[in-house]
């Protein structure tokens, strides 16, 4: 179980510093991609990106560092609730198809969650 968390640590990781580096530092490429950014303040979609960063390392550093092991469970609950915040935003314009990768994320984060906590 241990070596399975340890994936899906890493994957969800993997997904947050890639979805948060672009809404972060890379904010016109991020608009260009994702049409909802379009219509969200820049500071907003900043505020997200850096909280997807944060929540990435969070998920990582301190199990893997074994310095309050506690934040690596709250952070992947912190990032599913992200997440969960951004499937509303997308079931209110109505972009259906979006939802796939926000439950595929919420899934990674909670099992996370719960097998760590």
């Amino acid at each position: 179980m241990n070596i399975t968390l340890w994936i899906i640590q890493g994957l969800t990781t993997l997904g947050f510093i890639y979805s948060g580096w672009l809404k972060a530092f890379q904010y016109e490429k991020a608009k260009a991609s994702w049409g909802w950014i379009k219509d969200l303040p820049k500071g907003l979609v900043l505020f997200i990106g850096l909280a997807e960063l944060l929540g990435a390392i969070g998920v990582i550093l301190p199990e893997a560092l074994d310095i309050a092991p506690i934040l690596t469970p709250v952070a992947a609950a912190a990032l599913a609730v992200i997440i969960l915040l951004g499937a509303a935003l997308h079931v209110s314009r109505k972009e259906y198809r979006e939802l796939v990768v926000n439950l595929v994320f919420i899934l990674l984060a909670l099992f996370v969650a719960i097998g760590r906590f």
